[in-house]
């Protein structure tokens, strides 16, 4: 195992729109998707509206939205350019984790508004709203799409709640209709951060979630909701938060530890070897991570940082290990 510091990929480029957020149509930027073009000349900075204050990031095309924790909005970016825009203005309660499945539908969880809400990736709109449990009540956290459902960690609790989506796409019409799975094998600790980010096993069969508080990973089945311990060969994911699975090779964002952790799995997801920890001098407190062809984005949370409208915000990108 090796521990690095990743230096910039090229010259910072900070060209994103800052300043106040204002809500925007999402075809005010092009949809044209440049992973054709060699991301050498893209931005390895990309900067947020002030006060945006970023959790999840999901990339679709060549774009990424994040969300933000401050108000619930979501910020569309072009990773060719670093421009942006809000293209869904929150409810004022803070949006987490998301996922985009294959219909351009963004999957949010809802932190402690105790909701999941959809939105369309290429209008803003809002699609679907489901009020889980009541405010302050639960910690949705983060998502992953799996089985034909999207999958919510809650980190108040030993519990995932799924979201079953039909065949053709079709979504709940009553929240009566997501299922809450209680977790056994892992034990909750009150008034603090407990699972957290989430995945899948590389064979696809489980999901893999990460526990911030004890710095365990564990993988779950989804029928019984078992959680078993992953075999990390004594390595800790303390302060673990995104996870981001790349065929066998898994990056742990560890938030407060200001590093990625890497590990290559067996395909089962039982076992873990650590490979490598990334640092970089870019990191301030990262939230979670996703690829763009050679790139892992990193979301800079800076959660110790009071959220004010002054307060600047940024993600960067760092060359895959």
């Amino acid at each position: 195992m090796r521990r690095r510091t990743v230096l910039a990929l090229s010259t910072m480029v900070p060209v994103a729109i800052a300043g106040s957020a204002v809500a925007v149509n999402a075809n005010a930027s092009t949809e044209a998707d440049s992973s054709a073009t060699s991301t050498s000349s893209f931005p390895t900075t990309i900067t947020l509206p002030d006060g945006f204050a970023p959790e999840g990031i999901a990339i679709s095309g060549s774009f990424a939205f994040l969300g933000s924790r401050a108000t619930g909005s979501v910020y569309k970016a072009d990773l060719a350019t670093g421009a942006g825009a809000i293209i869904y203005t929150g409810p004022g309660t803070p949006s987490n984790g998301l996922k985009i499945d294959s219909r351009g539908r963004a999957f949010i969880a809802g932190n402690t508004g105790g909701d999941i809400r959809v939105i369309s990736t290429s209008t803003g709109e809002l699609l679907a709203s489901y009020q889980v449990t009541a405010a302050g009540a639960s910690f949705l956290n983060d998502v992953i799409l799996f089985n034909g459902a999207a999958w919510f960690t809650d980190s108040f609790s030993a519990t995932l709640y799924k979201l079953p989506i039909a065949s053709d796409g079709t979504l709940p019409s009553s929240v009566d209709d997501i299922v809450a799975l209680p977790l056994t094998g892992l034990t909750i600790t009150a008034g603090t951060v407990n699972i957290n980010g989430i995945t899948t096993t590389p064979n696809g069969k489980s999901l893999l979630i990460v526990q911030s508080n004890t710095g365990l990973l564990f993988k779950v089945n989804p029928s019984t909701g078992v959680a078993t311990q992953v075999d990390l060969g004594g390595a800790s994911v303390i302060n673990g938060d995104g996870l981001l699975l790349d065929d066998c090779t898994l990056y742990v964002v560890q938030n407060r530890s200001n590093a990625v952790e890497v590990f290559t799995l067996n395909k089962a997801g039982t076992v873990g070897t650590l490979t490598d920890t990334i640092t970089n001098d870019g990191f301030a407190i990262p939230t979670t991570v996703a690829s763009f062809r050679s790139r892992l984005y990193i979301v800079n949370g800076k959660l110790t940082t009071p959220i004010t409208a002054a307060e600047p915000y940024n993600f960067i990108a760092i060359s895959k290990p």
